[in-house]
């Protein structure tokens, strides 16, 4: 009977131990992921920069204005702007053609500052401020967009009456 006894202790103590074989814990691992680039936009267009009306004349003439646009980008990115004139001219001296059938171009200058010094060219690069404009982003939001004004002068007025426009494309580089 001990015999006996014994193959049953035996049989519940190998099903005791196959139950506690089969409860395990198996772990694996994954991980969650994102890439976000960088980002600007120019997210309030600069109005037209009006330089007023004056009487056709051959004494110099100073005839400014400004306009003011703002940048978001991305946190953290830096940003450098250049302003271009039509005439691709890399200095920032634009011309204006007329909106008539004359030939006349009317030379302007556009600058960075209020008194009309530094010009704002467009040899900003996504590395380098080069002769624009420069600033780190603070994120989409509107709240976050960085503000900037350009300037124009023009200083003649020795040309055929007419209206005279340019476009100036604003390079955002990052």
């Amino acid at each position: 009977m001990n015999k006996q006894l014994f193959a049953k202790l035996a049989l519940i103590a190998l099903g005791a131990g196959a139950a506690a074989a089969h409860a395990g814990l198996a772990t694996s691992t994954f991980q969650v992921q994102m890439t976000i680039t960088s980002s600007c936009s120019v997210t309030t267009a600069p109005t037209n920069i009006n330089l007023g009306s004056v009487v056709a004349q051959t004494a110099a003439v100073t005839q400014t204005g400004n306009t003011t646009f703002k940048v978001n980008c991305s946190k953290s990115t830096p940003f450098f702007i250049g302003l271009s004139p039509s005439n691709n001219n890399t200095v920032g001296a634009g011309v204006m053609s007329g909106t008539g059938s004359n030939a006349d171009k009317v030379p302007y200058t556009l600058y960075s500052d209020s008194g009309y010094s530094i010009a704002w060219g467009n040899t900003a690069t996504s590395s380098s401020v080069g002769n624009g404009k420069s600033g780190t982003g603070a994120g989409m939001a509107s709240g976050n967009a960085v503000s900037f004004t350009a300037y124009a002068k023009a200083t003649s007025a020795d040309f055929t009456p007419d209206t005279y426009t340019d476009t100036v494309t604003v390079n955002v580089n990052y």
